[in-house]
């Protein structure tokens, strides 16, 4: 992987499954872990195995991302969930996308290894919102959970939600702003411990959806 780039990791109590994430980032990564309030030893765990650390107290996966794009420092960035769920190995292909000038915004849609791995709220909520997009002429089939971009670009989109609605709001501005978008397959596991805090549970899934269901009214 020639280019570099920031890769920022929101957490929520991932203390457990941070370890074997940052161990498979591939070279070139620099992993920049954004604490979102966690009350166990993520942020400790985060420095032990040498990840930068922010601080982001205020509540909200859209708040730990921007927190973390305005610390970034190489000149592209990626967005990678903490869970243990999705492969690092993806990120110098989705990388290669944005570096060669192919792609204004390289994603990852999520395909399921095993059974189970996306429970049936979840993959309701997400075909939902994935069908919304591409009425919108955003031409994906799932919310980029994994995702690439110039540092730069991103915070020129100038997106607001600070909720689970920031990649929808993403996608739409890019979109409107006439950004390419490339949608790459991209393995799919069961997260590596505890419980996820939008797919693990309807409660979960339903507060995601009504962030986004905002997103899709503002337009």
């Amino acid at each position: 992987m020639e280019a570099e780039l920031d890769v920022i990791l929101p957490c929520l109590n991932e203390a457990v499954t941070l370890p074997g994430v940052l161990a498979a980032l591939p070279p070139g990564c620099h992993p920049l872990v954004v604490d979102n309030g966690s009350t166990d030893a993520t942020a400790t765990v985060a420095r032990t195995h040498g990840a930068r650390v922010v601080v982001e107290p205020r509540r909200g996966y859209g708040a730990a991302v921007h927190a973390g794009l305005d610390h970034a420092e190489h000149e592209y960035v990626a967005v990678l969930d903490a869970d243990g769920s999705l492969d690092p190995a993806v990120l110098p292909v989705l990388l290669r996308c944005v570096a060669a000038g192919t792609a204004d915004l390289a994603v990852g849609r999520r395909r399921p290894v095993g059974r189970g791995v996306q429970p049936w709220h979840a993959r309701a909520a997400n075909a939902m919102v994935a069908a919304l997009l591409r009425r919108r002429d955003t031409p994906v089939h799932d919310i980029a959970a994994i995702r690439v971009a110039r540092r730069d670009a991103l915070l020129a989109l100038g997106v607001r939600d600070r909720g689970f609605g920031y990649p929808l709001e993403l996608l739409l501005r890019a979109t409107r702003a006439g950004w390419r978008i490339s949608e790459l397959d991209v393995a799919y596991r069961a997260r590596a411990g505890g419980r996820s805090k939008v797919s693990g549970s309807v409660r979960g899934t339903v507060r995601a959806a009504l962030d986004m269901a905002a997103v899709a009214v503002r337009g």
